[in-house]
């Protein structure tokens, strides 16, 4: 009993190991062509299931699409609503394997493939320590360690399901139907793979140790017990992805319910069509189709309501950056009159820009201190920001005047210089961890005096007083000047080797990224002048900042 325990937690802890791995290596690895190229793959909820299915029908695991579509929403690189149309796609594409089994009484092992993948991703980190490929090799190593985990999972317990005793259980009716249910789901929840106990029922259903009517109420239960895969990668996950394990639960659940009321119809259904196409449909088969058919009724079923379930899954699984991201300013009530949505807009974005300087401050100064605070409030930014361009989509649906749709217009691209403000900051501060990590001192003078000179200036740009012309002009061209006499004093530094060219370069790219957020910062902090500018003209709000959005 100790060994199996210390199996089985050994097995738990390659799968979540696993999972880690994925989702590091996915995030790291990924440029904006696989990015471009998932969105495109899940772009549509019926696209979405259509790319699941086929996975899933060819790697033979619901469960690792599964996981891979977590890893995907914990990178970043899909959102929760394009996961969960693949979710829907991999539950009908598991359905292969019990057809695999029916007809040719055979099943794709991708097992095998975990030690090659593992050795191909480790030589590939080992080959190139840095960069996209040694990423790639990070995730490729974490897919092999997935599967290793789940063999590992399906030795230790390969025992006590082989020693079930599925004769005994001669229950009839409801308890019966119920009982037979809960040995598929405990089969599925210790194998963690719903294909390999739909082999094992399909198996024991043509060799007559079950009936058929048992059987479906096994398959019904291997069906749902396969959400627990998904319920234990969502551990320590981010909120989208535990969105998306939940839509998983219910989907599976939902699917299993009503698979359970109509369990003889839908066999019945079954032999009636079989006998009319005069095809000859065994126990195997029957069970098979039976697998088919009510996954896809499944999908039918909640596709209508994809978009209500996301949007209450929305406000489930607060993650601690949405609990910091809540608008001050905000409330659906204010978008049904667009000028006081304006008004909360200005004041919200002033918000916002308080939290990018300081953002940038965390990412020059902290940074060595305490990554892990920038990439919090990176995420806190993008989620509040996110927040903010829905708000003006809605607001956008109101009637409005041409000056109210001007103001929308500029406020978003507001937010998207903000957002750009913020990717430049998280790559500068990247760059500044590289320069510590390889004790670059030369060029640090000059590189934290320009550094610095952009933190007084984006502060002044704050404390500006707002007015109809733009006024933090001069702020950006005194900073793209001294940028220019910085970079040209380290070059010629470098040209009379007083400077190390790699450490020029290394400089020369802090400085790039520095002035991508100056330039982003004043092209944003001047519309948003403007804006508060013309509404005070305009009678809009005699002073925008002291409106009482609360009248």
């Amino acid at each position: 009993m100790l060994f199996l325990l210390g199996t089985i937690l050994g097995g738990i802890g390659l799968f979540l190991l696993a999972i880690h791995m994925m989702t590091d290596g996915l995030r790291l690895a990924a440029g904006a062509s696989l990015r471009k190229a998932l969105s495109q793959w899940s772009r549509t909820p019926l696209r979405g299931i259509f790319s699941g299915f086929l996975m899933t029908a060819i790697v033979q695991s619901s469960s690792a699409v599964t996981i891979a579509s977590l890893g995907f929403v914990n990178a970043g690189l899909i959102n929760m609503r394009q996961a969960l149309g693949i979710i829907y796609g991999a539950n009908v594409g598991t359905t292969m394997t019990g057809w695999l089994v029916a007809l040719i009484g055979f099943k794709l092992n991708i097992q095998a493939f975990a030690l090659p993948m593992i050795g191909i991703g480790m030589a590939m980190g080992l080959i190139r320590k840095q960069g996209r490929s040694a990423h790639f090799g990070i995730a490729l190593v974490g897919f092999g360690l997935f599967f290793l985990g789940i063999d590992v999972l399906k030795s230790a317990f390969d025992g006590l399901v082989q020693g079930f005793d599925i004769s005994k259980y001669t229950l009839d009716g409801a308890s019966g139907v119920l009982a037979f249910f809960g040995v598929g789901f405990v089969m599925t929840l210790m194998t963690q793979s719903s294909s390999a106990s739909i082999a094992l029922i399909i198996a024991a259903v043509s060799s007559g140790v079950v009936g058929i009517y048992a059987g479906g109420a096994m398959v019904v239960g291997a069906n749902v017990g396969t959400t627990s895969t998904a319920v234990l990668a969502s551990i320590g996950a981010t909120a989208n992805a535990k969105r998306v394990a939940a839509a998983q639960v219910i989907f599976n659940l939902g699917t299993g319910v009503v698979a359970l009321c109509i369990l003889p119809f839908l066999f019945d259904a079954i032999t009636w069509f079989c006998d009319q196409i005069g095809v000859e449909a065994d126990l195997a088969i029957s069970l098979a189709v039976f697998h088919t058919v009510f996954n896809i009724l499944g999908v039918i079923l909640i596709y209508p309501h994809n978009e209500r379930l996301a949007s209450w899954l929305d406000t489930r699984f607060k993650s601690l950056e949405e609990e910091e991201a809540r608008p001050q300013y905000l409330d659906k009530t204010i978008a049904a009159t667009p000028v006081l949505a304006v008004n909360a807009l200005v004041l919200e974005t002033l918000a916002l820009s308080e939290r990018v300087a300081g953002l940038f401050r965390k990412a020059v100064n902290d940074l060595a201190y305490d990554n892990r605070a920038v990439d919090h409030e990176a995420r806190v930014i993008q989620v509040l920001s996110a927040k903010v361009s829905h708000f003006i989509v809605n607001v956008g649906n109101a009637s409005m005047s041409g000056d109210t749709t001007q103001h929308l217009a500029q406020l978003m691209r507001i937010d998207q210089y903000f957002l750009s403000c913020v990717q430049a900051c998280e790559r500068l501060g990247t760059r500044i961890r590289e320069r510590e990590s390889l004790e670059l001192s030369e060029c640090e003078s000059e590189l934290r005096q320009f550094l610095n000179a952009v933190i007084d200036n984006i502060q002044e740009s704050l404390d500006d007083e707002f007015v109809a012309d733009d006024p933090v002009e001069h702020h950006y061209a005194e900073l793209k000047a001294e940028h220019d006499t910085i970079k040209a004093r380290l070059i010629e530094a470098a040209t009379r080797d007083q400077v190390a060219v790699s450490h020029l370069s290394e400089t020369i790219d802090c400085l790039a990224e520095a002035l991508q957020f100056v330039q982003n910062w004043f092209k944003a902090i001047a519309r948003l002048r403007q804006i508060q500018a013309k509404l005070s003209v305009n009678g809009e709000g005699s002073d925008v900042e002291k409106v009482d959005l609360n009248q």
